[in-house]
């Protein structure tokens, strides 16, 4: 079988990778964006702990619940605790279904946790009843999370006939639990002035008639904006080599797949700041 990619650029030259892109453009709109409204906050007595993307990275994931459960020891009795994973837990690192065992067999004690869909998770659930998405999710991550699973093809095999194949072996080896877990998170959270969600939002349209497809998929309209939201929108989706705190939104997906730096935002009352994993020694 090997170890190989199952499809590569070549057969799907029509894809093209938006995240060396986005990372130059999400710096560049914070020269034109202010500091986040001072006066949002979450509910008194409730620390929130927002999970940038993991994607694959079991190790990262592991030290950064270390970090939280450290962090809420030191808080105030009587505090209540909520985890929110912002999505994309799979594909790219090459361990996702470790992370899935992970979140859950061994959720943080203590915690309500809210675990949000990301456009990668979308596409892993969906190639399992349709294999017609498989080019453009093995091509940007998907080989990884299939490997995860045991799951492969010969490479010698026509596209048409690889593409079935590994779908079919998926089938047999995603466990229930995880089909479930996939099945199961959802598309934002809002808590306080905050609303969580994977990718962003689409500026102008009301809250509550967002699009599926924008919370998990949009980028420039929503990098760009100024608009006032109605609530500071946490998201990730858009990679930057830290967060990004803008009046509007404040991003967290610092590309823990490649940078070994997994980010996690921290709301009590109106205090915001950060831990990582960039001390992390696994």
């Amino acid at each position: 079988m090997g170890r190989g990619p199952i499809i590569n650029k070549a057969e799907a030259p029509h894809i093209k990778d938006p995240y060396r892109r986005m990372a130059v453009f999400d710096v560049l709109t914070g020269l034109f964006t202010g500091a986040v409204r001072p006066t949002a906050r979450v509910p008194e007595g409730l620390r929130v702990y927002a999970i940038g993307d993991i994607h694959g990275r079991v190790d990262l994931l592991r030290h950064l619940h270390r970090r939280i459960l450290d962090d809420a020891a030191r808080a105030p009795a009587g505090t209540r605790f909520t985890a929110v994973y912002l999505g994309d837990y799979v594909d790219r690192g090459e361990h996702s279904r470790e992370v899935i065992d992970l979140l859950l067999d061994r959720p943080l004690e203590g915690f309500e946790a809210v675990y949000l869909k990301g456009n990668h998770d979308h596409s892993f659930l969906t190639f399992l009843d349709d294999e017609s998405v498989g080019p453009g999710w093995f091509v940007y991550g998907g080989d990884a999370t299939i490997r995860s699973y045991g799951a492969s093809a010969p490479a010698s095999m026509p596209l048409n006939q690889r593409l079935a194949y590994v779908q079919q072996a998926l089938r047999r080896t995603v466990p229930e639990p995880h089909r479930v877990f996939l099945e199961r998170l959802q598309l934002s959270r809002s808590i306080g002035d905050y609303l969580f969600v994977h990718a962003g939002i689409r500026p102008g349209c009301p809250l509550d008639e967002q699009a599926p497809e924008d919370l998990l998929w949009i980028r420039d309209e929503f990098l760009a904006s100024r608009a006032d939201h109605g609530k500071v929108v946490v998201h990730g989706h858009s990679m930057s080599r830290r967060p990004q705190v803008r009046r509007n939104r404040i991003g967290i997906d610092t590309g823990a797949y490649r940078s070994d730096v997994l980010t996690c935002l921290v709301l009590n009352g109106s205090a915001r700041r950060f831990l990582d994993t960039s001390d992390a020694t696994e």
